[in-house]
């Protein structure tokens, strides 16, 4: 059950998450990875309860049921001084070289111990706005990203892992426009993801093809022209802003969406949804995400991911009687909780604020990957109303039990310490079952948020290669670009797992009845799916809408604003490019309505 079957998959165990020490190989087998894992995770509980919950947790993840963060398997048990939190989100504390190449600094350590980083560059003054201290025009948010992309390139995280980044500014940002085109250059930006942050009343000047203001904070500074008062990112109270200029709302919504057509960037983010459903919404403001986007974060909050593997659930797959097991889901979430909570406790921190926040809160991200390859397991084609049932149910229940065991961890440890009675009144706590509710007033929680939907890429592929996350599956064989160890990148001609399994069953090499890929799906199915998730995860959701080349501008305008409108917190395209290129890709002989392709930031 535990055998690396796929090539790939052996590839990627050696070269990302087998322990060398100085050259020598410390970890001797997949299992050996998971013994050392299971041992430093438990290093967080006491006494006898310590050998209990190490057998726990080796058995969750020896048959791949339980699959950590990359950043956890690599570094856990190691002594390499490398953090196991996948990402965090940083601070630009103030508009001033001082500020910001500090603020490059904390970006190059925590990349330095395998942490990928996001920023909201909206603090950053405008290109040309005048800098009364030393007599010159400021470059803007633009300029410098490109410093940090610049230091991005040439630090490598933990093994082959190359630094990720995530670059946000605000659609009210007078600098909107170069930052959303500034992709559209291959040379620009290329260690950067880059997104938008939305607002509700950008949403309704779209919707009437308003007027929309570019507006920057006046601070000390006077400003001769129009002020308006606006919430700036670190501010509780609006600000006086200057209005730099305005443009149409509808032009720079279909500039957004047509970069995202034809570069794969920007993303979008809802920026009030996010804040609005955010559990800590008395303690912060969020202004940006973790470069896939699937944790919105504060300033040095950090992403301690984990992903239930559902294809190990599945009895009889492709019979009458396919099912999931739901009692042995539930207690792996249950175990997999605890695992993720125990991982704030032994993980380093390359800053002493990610440190801080991350004991604050005691934020995890638990999720779901194989979600398609279910799907075809059971007999369910994607996005079917019969798969967004169980993809409700299914998403419904791991949240119910991850809230349960936090709640119950608080009995046991303590809450989280910016815990607070208003914590019951948000927004998300409100849609919570009436017996949690209750449980919550009476005993807390311990982790402030729990769900989320990693793009789980890499460890899925360890995993043999199934569905990452909740997205379809791609392509029953496909070659998959992997950089090496040596730092040249490799083909590989990898197989879906799900096909794979149908494969050693029926040689005839056809497809199950409930087969569906990227190649026929329509970017509603995907929404759909989606859509059914977001109510229970009370972090966010990485996923890419993969559309053929042929598919019309027009309809994409129609998929973003169905995203908003279904209270998502995010959304992002890929359409095959020459600029962005892609990490997979279909051979020609399995070509048929297009080539299709996979979002380097997923």
């Amino acid at each position: 059950m535990n055998i690396l079957k796929e090539p790939i998959s052996l590839l990627v165990w050696d070269n990302k998450y087998r322990y060398r020490q100085n050259g020598k190989i410390i970890d001797q087998s997949i299992e050996s990875t998971w013994a050392r894992v299971a041992q430093a995770i438990a290093h967080a509980e006491y006494g006898i309860e310590r050998n209990r919950w190490q057998k726990e947790f080796y058995q969750i993840l020896e048959g791949f049921c339980f699959l950590p963060g990359g950043r956890i398997v690599a570094g856990a048990g190691t002594q390499h001084k490398v953090t196991l939190f996948n990402c965090f989100v940083m601070n630009i504390a103030s508009d001033s070289l001082t500020g910001i190449f500090d603020a490059l600094k904390e970006g190059a350590l925590t990349l330095q111990q395998g942490g990928g980083v996001g920023y909201d560059f909206s603090n950053l003054r405008p290109c040309g706005a005048n800098v009364k201290k030393t007599g010159i025009q400021a470059s803007g948010p633009v300029s410098f990203m490109r410093i940090w992309d610049a230091m991005c390139s040439v630090l490598l995280s933990t093994g082959t892992r190359r630094g990720a980044m995530m670059g946000v500014l605000r659609c009210d940002h007078p600098d909107i426009w170069e930052f959303v085109t500034a992709k559209e250059d291959s040379r620009e930006l290329r260690h950067f993801n880059i997104s938008v942050m939305v607002s509700d009343a950008f949403m309704e000047a779209v919707k009437n093809d308003a007027e929309w203001p570019l507006v920057f904070p006046v601070g000390k500074d006077s400003a001769d022209g129009e002020i308006m008062y606006r919430q700036w990112n670190g501010v509780c109270q609006p600000v006086p802003c200057y209005v730099y200029r305005r443009i149409r709302a509808r032009d720079l919504w279909n500039k957004i969406i047509h970069s995202a057509y034809e570069y794969a960037e920007p993303g979008v983010l809802f920026g009030d949804t996010i804040n609005r459903m955010n559990n800590l919404w008395y303690c912060e403001q969020i202004n940006a995400t973790n470069p896939c986007g699937e944790i919105p974060l504060p300033a040095y909050g950090a992403c301690d991911l984990g992903a239930i593997n559902l294809t190990q659930f599945v009895s009889a797959p492709f019979s009458s009687h396919a099912k999931l097991n739901w009692t042995h889901v539930e207690n792996t979430v249950s175990i997999a909780t605890r695992f993720l909570d125990n991982v704030i406790d032994v993980s380093r921190y390359p800053l002493k604020a990610q440190r801080s926040q991350a004991f604050g809160t005691r934020r995890i991200g638990l999720g779901i990957t194989g979600l398609a390859d279910v799907f075809v397991m059971l007999g369910m084609r994607y996005g079917s109303a019969e798969s967004l049932v169980l993809a409700r149910d299914v998403m419904k229940r791991v949240a119910e039990v991850t809230w349960r065991t936090s709640i119950e961890l608080a009995r046991e440890k303590g809450v989280f310490p910016f815990y607070a009675k208003d914590y019951l009144r948000g927004e998300f706590a409100t849609t919570l079952a009436s017996d949690l509710r209750c449980d919550l007033e009476k005993y807390g929680v311990r982790n402030s948020h729990h769900n989320t939907i990693a793009p789980t890429g890499t460890i899925s592929l360890l995993a043999n290669n199934v569905s990452n996350g909740i997205e379809p599956i791609f392509h029953a064989d496909y070659d998959r670009h992997v950089r090496s160890m040596q730092g040249n990148t490799i083909t590989f001609r990898v197989r879906d797992y799900a096909y794979d399994l149908w494969l050693s069953e029926n040689k005839d090499k056809s497809k199950p009845v409930a087969w569906v890929d990227t190649d026929s799906l329509a970017p509603e199915a995907h929404l759909k799916v989606q859509g059914v998730i977001q109510p229970y995860i009370d972090n966010a959701i990485s996923k890419t809408i993969n559309i053929p080349r042929s598919f019309p501008f027009e309809k994409l305008v129609d998929v973003y604003t169905q995203a908003y409108q279904l209270g998502l917190k995010g959304c992002t395209v890929f359409r095959p490019n020459p600029v962005t290129g892609s990490v997979l890709e279909v051979p020609e002989e399995h070509c048929c309505q297009f080539e299709s392709g996979e979002q380097t930031k997923g």
